[in-house]
């Protein structure tokens, strides 16, 4: 793409591949390859990935994955400054993060269930932030706006207080995959995202970021990565993944079967 002079790395050790002469990149927002990077990037037809875009002043980038919807994928490794994350939001627009989340799993805890925020029952409810440390907290704990009055007024009256417990079959009854979380230390420029951010931890599941209704609780959204795999080839924006049904069928995770059904 840029006419540079490319080199044939083909050594006994390190996976063959095509490089540029010297140190350099033609992409500004390159990063070296790990495994888990490709493996991602293997979920996806050939033609999906490493897929070129000239921006107007010329400049190359070339995104990890490319939908035939139009969806763009990122799957990012390193860690990223807030004008980098901009800047590659405001080119691919319809993007998707996907962060390599095994680095800070330990750092990251995953607390109680709570119920779809569209619910009638999700309205009611105000939760504490779970946080570690913070046994009460992080086991559920709520009250509800219809027993206080006083506070729907913003007279900052004591209110009752509940928990978890009290409504826990309930709270099954509307889960539909949030669930509180605390991140220690967090990276924060994923907090502040303007595209979606799924974390993945290594296993079968994906964690996508998000804020709990129209509060400012944290939560996650839990994705099974089959589901995230399907739902980036069939729909065409990227804040549309996981929020509608699918017929997946019963091929192992992965495959490219579970891409194209």
């Amino acid at each position: 793409m840029c006419g540079a002079v490319m080199l044939a790395k083909c050594g006994p050790r390190v996976m063959h591949h095509w490089a540029h002469e010297g140190q350099r990149d033609c992409d500004p927002w390159w990063e070296n390859e790990t495994e888990w990077h490709r493996e991602w990037k293997n979920h996806f037809p050939v033609s999906c990935r490493e897929v070129s875009h000239t921006a107007p002043d010329g400049e190359i980038h070339r995104a990890d994955i490319k939908t035939p919807t139009g969806i763009y994928i990122e799957v990012q490794h390193s860690s990223m400054t807030d004008a980098e994350r901009i800047s590659r939001e405001t080119f691919y627009q319809n993007l998707v993060w996907v962060i390599d989340g095994r680095s800070f799993r330990d750092n990251f805890d995953l607390y109680h269930m709570l119920p779809d925020p569209k619910s009638k029952m999700a309205a009611d409810l105000v939760w504490y932030p779970a946080q570690r440390g913070m046994n009460g907290a992080s086991d559920g704990v709520f009250w509800r706006w219809s027993e206080n009055p006083d506070a729907i007024q913003g007279t900052g009256s004591m209110v009752l207080v509940h928990p978890l417990r009290d409504i826990h079959r309930e709270v099954m009854a509307n889960y539909h995959g949030h669930q509180q979380y605390d991140w220690v230390r967090p990276r924060k420029t994923w907090l502040s995202a303007g595209c979606p951010v799924y974390v993945d931890f290594g296993d079968d599941w994906l964690f996508r970021l998000e804020q709990y209704g129209e509060s400012n609780l944290r939560c996650v959204f839990r994705v099974a990565k089959r589901k995230f795999l399907h739902d980036v080839m069939v729909e065409t924006r990227s804040i549309d993944i996981a929020t509608r049904f699918h017929p997946i069928g019963t091929t192992a995770f992965g495959s490219r079967t579970d891409c194209h059904e």
